[in-house]
């Protein structure tokens, strides 16, 4: 059985795209998928991230378990955690793994593109 740390109260976790390398790099599947950081607050941090260790050094799996912002019941699997102690609590840094189709891409904003409204490369005719 699949160990999972739930949210159990307060919004549905909001949900960066990474790029860092070495995030990627933990990014293995028979699917595509996106890796994910969420931040949560928490008041046993490191209690959590001790309990994703203890399952992948098991070879298990451990799955953040949620509701979405439709108020179903959602999971992702977690492939890395951290804890940061702040002023008001702890934080708990989870990168996960979501299907493609369940990420949001953000559209390009127009800065991004050249004057003309295209990309900026040069194309010969």
């Amino acid at each position: 059985m699949d160990e999972k740390i739930t949210i159990i109260e307060g919004p549905p976790p909001s949900f960066e795209t990474v790029g860092d390398g070495w995030a990627l790099g933990l990014n293995e599947g028979g699917s595509l998928a996106e890796v994910a950081l969420t931040r949560l607050r928490t008041f046993n941090g490191p209690a959590l991230v001790e309990r994703c260790h203890r399952a992948w050094s098991s070879q298990g799996a451990i799955h953040l378990e949620y509701r979405g912002s439709d108020g179903l019941e959602s999971q992702a699997p977690i492939i890395a955690a951290r804890t940061v102690d702040m002023e008001d609590g702890q934080l708990l840094l989870l990168w996960v793994r979501l299907d493609i189709d369940e990420v949001e891409l953000q559209a390009e904003d127009d800065e991004d593109l050249g004057d003309d409204g295209s990309d900026d490369f040069d194309f010969p005719d």
